[in-house]
Parts: structure tokens; sequence; C-alpha cells
């Protein structure tokens, strides 16, 4: 079940990110164009909260069924030196919580705006600032804090 959770945990990851991207792009072009709040600024908002959320769910899972992770927890002195360890077991985990509730807060304050202008723009600041939280602490096959595939199968 660990291995099936972390391939969808990896593809996931991708649909959360083109989903954030897109709801930024639409963001930003509704504020620029001056244009109205449509439905599929809403279903591109909705459908990205959703997704941030199953990824949420599935990497909640994780952290409380991954070795890595239970290590961690368990030798926790010991752990936290360890590069990989305190990755997993404390900087992504929390970041990527901290990026979730960005996503969420600026979800229901973009639903909540009455105006157009205030909806696009809650959407931009709160989702560029949850984005660049992702994509600092994914674990990319370049980066320095742990490597890992793009895509696990």
């Amino acid at each position: 079940m660990y291995t099936t959770l972390l391939s969808l945990h990896s593809i996931f990851r991708w649909l959360v990110i083109i989903g954030v991207i897109y709801t930024l792009y639409r963001a930003y072009s509704g504020l620029m164009s001056k244009r109205e709040f449509s439905k599929a600024d809403g279903n591109a908002r909705k459908f990205t909260l959703i997704l941030a959320h199953l990824q949420l769910v599935m990497g909640l899972i994780m952290y409380f069924t991954s070795p890595l992770t239970q290590y961690f927890i368990s030798n926790f002195k010991a752990a936290v030196p360890v590069k990989e360890f305190r990755f997993y077991g404390m900087e992504h985990s929390i970041t990527m919580v901290i990026a979730i509730v960005l996503i969420t807060i600026g979800s229901a304050l973009s639903k909540k705006k009455p105006a157009d202008a205030a909806k696009f723009k809650a959407l931009a600041i709160w989702f560029t600032i949850a984005l660049i939280l992702i994509l600092v602490m994914t674990p990319w096959p370049f980066s320095n804090f742990s490597q890992r595939p793009f895509f696990r199968f």
C-alpha cells in the first residue's frame, strides 16, 4: 500500500502544481484585463483546492506509515542532524501543510470577496506564496534537500 500511495503522491504533485499555475494564470490575467470573475475561474480555484487537499490526505497517511518518518519520530535526536530524515520528518511535511493552508485561505477569501478584482487579487497573492513554498520544498531530482525522480511508478 505504501508504494502505491507514494506513486499516487508523486503523480498528484504534478496535478497540484499544474492546478495552482493554471489558477494563477487565470487570476493574473483577470486582474490585468479587469474582466469579470467567471464560473471557469471559480472552477479552477475549486479544482485546485480539491487536488491540494487530496494531496494533503495522501501526504499525511504517508507521513504516519513511511519507514523514514517512523524512524524520524522514534529517533528524533539522532534523526534531526541527518538531512534526508529532517527533510521528510519536518521541513517537507510542515512546509507543504502551510502551502495547502495558504491555498485554502486564498480560495476562501476569493470566494467571499464581492468585487471581481478583489477575488483575483486574493487568489494571486495566496496561491503565489503557496506555489513558491511547494516548488522550494518538493523533492526534485536536482534538489539540495532530498532527491527523488520526477515520476515514481
